[in-house]
């Protein structure tokens, strides 16, 4: 499973070439067009550029008061409706597939598990999440959401040993998904703010006090 507890940020990487396979291109007969022959490139050079990271939100539990100290906290955490991730591959290259670029992107990123397949769309479990907390003097507000570790960038594909034209194209993925649990009480770290539409951010403006530490950082 993806999955993993609180948060991931990471900053755009610089654009690179990956090798991927050590075979070269094979090429079709002098009357095959470059369609032909592009669809034929099946291993050559992904350079990469525009690498993002991103965590949207996925589910959100209703704003958590707690009045006197406790050891515990258990809340339901509702999927948002309509929200879906499926990862894709944007080009027009014949030869080209997602997922081939896909595990290409993931091998240039050093991913600790393959990024998401095209058959892999991050989708909120129709009947929410369970989130359990054993942390010790828990009290006040807090909030509690569900991500995904969304992946983009954009390629330039070229058939080792040329013959064709490079391609460019746009990869959307995603590498992880997870639950955050924090308290309405301590503002959201700078790093967090770079992003908009981070999931973190757009928990606590939505459910912790609009006169916390956290809602005014958001």
């Amino acid at each position: 499973m993806r999955e993993r507890a609180l948060r991931n940020t990471a900053a755009g990487l610089a654009a690179a070439a990956l090798l991927v396979g050590a075979a070269g291109c094979t090429s079709g007969g002098a009357g095959d067009d470059k369609q032909d022959k592009a669809a034929s490139c099946t291993q050559g050079t992904y350079t990469w550029s525009g690498i993002e990271r991103e965590q949207k939100l996925t589910g959100l539990a209703d704003p958590i008061r707690l009045k006197k100290k406790t050891d515990s906290v258990s809340v339901d955490l509702k999927p948002l409706r309509s929200v879906s991730y499926k990862p894709h591959m944007t080009s027009m290259a014949p030869g080209v597939r997602a997922a081939d670029a896909i595990k290409a992107l993931g091998r240039h990123l050093k991913a600790a598990q393959p990024l998401a397949a095209p058959s892999e769309p991050a989708v909120p479990s129709e009947v929410g999440e369970h989130f359990e907390a054993h942390t010790g003097d828990l009290q006040g507000a807090y909030y509690a959401w569900t991500y995904v570790d969304l992946v983009e960038a954009d390629f330039t594909y070229t058939c080792r040993g040329g013959g064709t034209d490079p391609v460019t194209g746009h990869v959307l993925t995603w590498e992880t998904t997870g639950t955050g649990f924090l308290t309405c009480g301590d503002p959201i770290d700078a790093a967090d703010l770079a992003s908009p539409d981070a999931a973190e951010r757009s928990a606590a403006r939505q459910t912790c006090p609009a006169d916390s530490p956290a809602a005014k950082s958001a």
